[in-house]
C-alpha cells in the first residue's frame, strides 16, 4: 500500500504502541465505572444526532469503550477471555504490522463506522464491528490458529472467522440502515488492507482449481487402448492389454486381438513391398 508507506513515513512516530492493551484498559474503566453508577451509557454511547444537536462531541469516542455490563461471575470470566483475546490478537496485529498499521487499521474502521452513521443520524453506533474487524484480521493472517471454544473444544479460527463473516451478511441482510452502515464500513476498513490479497488468494485458488482438473484428466486418461477394438484399461480393469512386438509403433491389444490382429505396416516398409 503506497499511500500508507508514505503516511508511515510522514506520521510514524506518532504512532500509539499497544493500541489494544490501552482499549481493553479503558473499557475495563469505563464498565466499573458504570457499575458504581458514576457514569452512564447513555451518556457517553455514540448517537449522531446527539453530536450535530447537542454538541456532544466526547461520543465520538468513547463510544469504543462501551462493553455490556456482565451478568453474573460467568459473565466476568467470559468478559476478562474476551479483552485477553481482544489483546492477543491486537498486540499480534501490531508486531505483524507495526505500531503505525496497526493504529491506521483501526482509526479507519472507526472513521468509517464515525463518517457513515450521520446517514442514521437517531440510531446508537456499536463498537462491535469495528472491534471485530480486529478478530477477522487476524484469522486471516493466521487462519490456523487454535482458541479453546468454551475452554475445551480447539477450533482453529479460521472456522469462527468463517462464522462470524456469515453472522455478519445475515445482519446486513436482515438489519436496518444502521447496522448495514456499520457493517459496511468495517468490511470497507478490512477491504482496504486485506482486498489485495483476497484477490490474489482468489486467482491462485482459480489457477489451483484449473491445475487439479487437468491431473484429474490425465488421470482418467487410459495408459491402454486396444487398437483393434478401443477397449480400454479402464473401460475393462480385468484384461492383460499387451503390445505386438511385429506391428510398427507402438500398438496395444486386448487379450482377445493380441494374437487376432492385422499387423500394422510402416509407411516406408508398405512403399518398399
Amino acid at each position: 500500500m503506497p499511500l500508507l508507506d508514505r503516511l508511515e513515513r510522514l506520521l510514524g512516530r506518532y504512532a500509539v504502541r499497544h493500541l489494544a492493551l490501552y482499549l481493553v484498559i479503558g473499557q475495563v474503566f469505563v464498565l466499573f465505572a458504570v457499575m458504581l453508577g458514576q457514569v452512564r451509557i447513555a451518556s457517553i454511547d455514540l448517537v449522531p444526532a446527539l453530536v450535530t444537536e447537542e454538541g456532544e462531541w466526547w461520543r465520538l469516542i468513547t463510544f469504543l469503550l462501551i462493553v455490556p455490563v456482565p451478568s453474573g461471575t460467568l459473565g466476568f470470566v467470559f468478559a476478562a477471555f474476551g479483552w485477553y483475546i481482544f489483546y492477543l490478537m491486537g498486540d499480534a496485529l501490531e508486531g505483524h504490522w507495526g505500531a503505525f498499521r496497526f493504529n491506521a487499521f483501526l482509526v479507519l474502521g472507526v472513521a468509517l463506522t464515525v463518517v457513515t452513521s450521520f446517514l442514521a443520524p437517531y440510531s446508537e453506533v456499536s463498537n462491535l464491528y469495528i472491534l471485530g474487524s480486529v478478530f477477522l484480521a487476524f484469522a486471516w493472517l493466521y487462519p490456523d490458529f487454535e482458541l479453546l471454544l468454551f475452554f475445551i473444544l480447539p477450533v482453529k479460527i479460521k472456522w469462527l472467522a468463517v462464522i462470524a463473516w456469515a453472522l455478519n451478511l445475515v445482519q446486513f441482510v436482515r438489519g436496518d440502515l444502521a447496522d448495514r452502515l456499520q457493517i459496511g464500513a468495517s468490511v470497507a476498513a478490512w477491504l482496504a488492507f486485506f482486498g489485495g490479497d483476497l484477490v490474489q488468494t482468489l486467482r491462485s485458488g482459480r489457477r489451483l482449481a484449473a491445475r487439479r482438473a487437468e491431473r484429474r484428466a490425465e488421470e482418467e486418461q487410459p495408459r491402454h487402448t486396444c487398437h483393434v477394438c478401443g477397449r480400454t484399461d479402464r473401460s475393462h480393469p480385468q484384461l492383460d492389454f499387451r503390445y505386438c512386438s511385429k506391428c510398427a509403433g507402438d500398438q496395444c491389444y486386448c487379450p482377445e486381438h493380441i494374437h487376432n490382429h492385422a499387423h500394422v505396416i510402416a509407411a516406408d516398409d508398405a512403399k518398399a513391398g
